[in-house]
């Protein structure tokens, strides 16, 4: 059941402080599958607190994985790995969760994985993940909703192969990559994608006793092994949070720092700032600090596979655009459905019209505070983004979203002076009962 709360931001306010980035949620969801690989325990640090990470923990206690959480340390043992079922319910709800297909074919030969759900921003097929097990031995069936795969003969072992992925996909190259991994042989995959995320689990896999090279290149060569060990691992920081935060920072002309990060994995980002007028300087290795800018400048955006500008910035810098001066063009070639925050970001004043896959954006000199409803998980972080400059009160639904990539977003405002307050109930409810008023909250930032 969706979340009822709802997010009031009353915009306008400068922000101060210093941010503590949490740990990539992409990573945590691949490495949370990739332990499903040991026999043994594993310890991971730095895990965000996130919806899709609690679901993710959900898919793995149903195929018998034990998980205790202290903080954000996550320990995993998946030695009692008994069924090579996913529930339909969960799996349905959290795409990444599919991911899991490869190691549990890996370790137990057989694998019933239904076919995924998530965000709805257009189709992201699994057919690559399909191909590319079949290309190592695999029998694969996709019936009913449920993909069916098994490794035949008396070893039930994958063997090696050449894979070439059509387009990069992170989730193939990660499933691939997983399998491969406990495969008998040396597979390849050519046109890997080539994300943080991708060479995070790699080195995951490599402290487990895999033998993997070249991740975070387009050719990714694996060296099957008989068996992986327990380990230790650190999670590398979320860089869209770092991005969101440094958009946060850019369009309410704050002064903000953030660490940790790893600003190699925010170049295009932080070009993209830089173009539109922001100050955004290394202050350490793992430290980037962005300054209040005395304009912004309109640009242009084409998102593409890493190292390109990536499409989980392209709704908060439509926020940020929308305010610019002149005019700017959004080119979203990722995901086909991905601009329905548009039409929301108008409602607070934007003024932005979408054709296609491209957004044309006109800046204007401010925006004002409306009710506006999160679409999906980057479309409800530009609102917030876009609620922290409105004018007035703006009041955003589909929290459900948010929760699911970032890590107490709101919480982590608060603490820089941000005058935003979580409430629960639904915005029709409390308008209709006038429970709400457009009075600002009594919220107290903590130094």
């Amino acid at each position: 059941m969706a979340d009822s709360s709802v997010l009031h931001i009353w915009g306008g306010h400068r922000l101060q402080g210093h941010v503590k980035i949490s740990g990539a949620k992409n990573s945590a969801l691949a490495i949370m599958a990739g332990s499903l690989l040991c026999s043994g325990d594993c310890r991971i640090h730095n895990v965000p607190l996130l919806v899709d990470v609690e679901r993710m923990g959900q898919v793995l206690s149903a195929l018998g994985v034990r998980l205790q959480r202290h903080g954000d340390i996550l320990d995993i043992n998946a030695s009692d790995l008994t069924s090579s079922k996913a529930p339909y319910e969960l799996v349905t709800q959290l795409r990444a969760s599919f991911f899991a297909i490869g190691p549990i074919l890996a370790r137990l030969g057989v694998a019933q994985m239904p076919l995924p759900g998530g965000c709805a921003i257009g189709a992201r097929p699994v057919d690559l993940h399909v191909r590319g097990l079949q290309a190592m031995g695999a029998e694969v069936q996709v019936e009913h909703g449920i993909c069916n795969a098994y490794v035949p003969g008396s070893s039930r072992r994958l063997q090696g192969a050449k894979i070439y992925l059509d387009i990069p996909s992170v989730g193939a190259t990660e499933t691939l990559m997983m399998a491969a991994t406990l495969a008998e042989g040396e597979t390849i995959i050519e046109n890997a994608a080539r994300e943080p995320e991708v060479v995070d689990l790699a080195n995951f896999c490599i402290a487990m006793g895999a033998k993997i090279h070249g991740a975070g290149t387009s050719k990714i060569s694996i060296q099957g092994v008989s068996k992986l060990h327990s380990t230790e691992y650190t999670i590398i920081p979320d860089r869209i949070e770092a991005g969101t935060f440094l958009v946060v920072g850019a369009i309410t002309r704050s002064d903000l720092m953030l660490s940790p990060v790893a600003p190699e994995h925010l170049v295009p980002v932080i070009a993209k700032l830089r173009d539109i007028g922001v100050t955004v300087i290394e202050e350490a290795p793992d430290c980037l600090h962005v300054l209040p800018a005395e304009r912004l400048i309109a640009t242009d955006i084409e998102t593409l596979p890493h190292p390109g500008f990536p499409t989980d910035m392209q709704a908060p810098f439509m926020a940020l655009l929308s305010i610019a001066e002149g005019d700017s063009v959004i080119n979203e070639t990722v995901f086909e459905n991905r601009l329905r925050h548009a039409s929301e970001l108008n409602r607070l004043g934007a003024d932005i019209r979408v054709k296609g896959n491209t957004a044309f954006v006109r800046g204007v000199p401010m925006l004002s505070g409306a009710p506006v409803i999160g679409t999906d998980l980057r479309a409800a972080a530009a609102l917030v983004v876009a609620g922290l400059a409105a004018n007035g009160k703006t009041t955003i639904q589909g929290l459900h979203y948010l929760d699911r990539g970032y890590d107490r977003l709101d919480f982590k405002l608060q603490q820089l002076g941000a005058k935003i307050q979580r409430v629960k109930g639904s915005v029709l409810d409390s308008q209709e009962t006038g429970s709400i008023t457009n009075s600002e909250p009594s919220i107290v930032p903590k130094k």
